[in-house]
């Protein structure tokens, strides 16, 4: 398995991630929940994150075998939902809406949708159409260790950067989604039909 490994397919597979997940871009909705009194806790997001997107990332082939889906048809699909998630950071909109219930801050919405949610599921799997398992999980990692950093220090982010250094940084992350929604969406169109 380390015999696969790639730095830039590791780093390639972090900053895709990186950008889905957007951790800095829910920095508001972090501090908005705790000025609410709901607790969010760094570690128990940032576990059961992990432990959901590995799960998917090891049981989303067999998901997709059960409904006759390949992995390159099911990166197309992703590589739109992708896109249209850069739109929404790019834009300023909304096109995914979370209606669940928030009575849990760490659970819904921290964890979910936020950090594991449909996209980066979606990625996950997109991913394994173009990178090794390995350059995939420590992209991962490194991920989650960031997202873990941002929760714990939410406060002191806000203050360095200001609510328009958020902005950019959503921004430019948008940005980068869209582009690699494009290059997942040419690559994988071709390996599918």
């Amino acid at each position: 398995m380390f015999s696969q490994f790639n730095f830039q397919q590791s780093l390639s597979a972090f900053l895709v991630l990186i950008g889905i997940i957007d951790i800095i871009g829910s920095i508001p909705i972090i501090l908005q929940l705790r000025e609410k009194g709901r607790e969010v806790s760094a570690w128990k997001a940032t576990l059961i994150s992990f432990g959901l997107m590995v799960g998917f990332f090891f049981g989303g082939n067999w998901i997709l075998q059960i409904f006759g889906c390949t992995i390159e048809a099911f990166a197309v699909a992703g590589s739109i939902l992708i896109f249209f998630m850069g739109l929404e950071m790019v834009l300023d909109v909304e096109i995914f809406k979370n209606t669940g219930p928030i009575k849990e801050a760490t659970l819904v919405p921290i964890v979910f949708p936020l950090i594991a949610g449909a996209g980066t599921f979606t990625t996950l799997i997109s991913l394994r159409a173009m990178y090794a398992d390995i350059n995939i999980l420590l992209g991962l990692i490194v991920n989650m260790v960031w997202v873990y950093v941002v929760i714990r220090s939410t406060d002191v982010i806000r203050r360095l950067l200001g609510i328009s250094g958020i902005y950019f940084i959503r921004k430019f992350f948008g940005i980068i989604l869209l582009a690699i929604s494009v290059k997942m969406f040419t690559e994988n169109l071709a390996n599918s039909l």
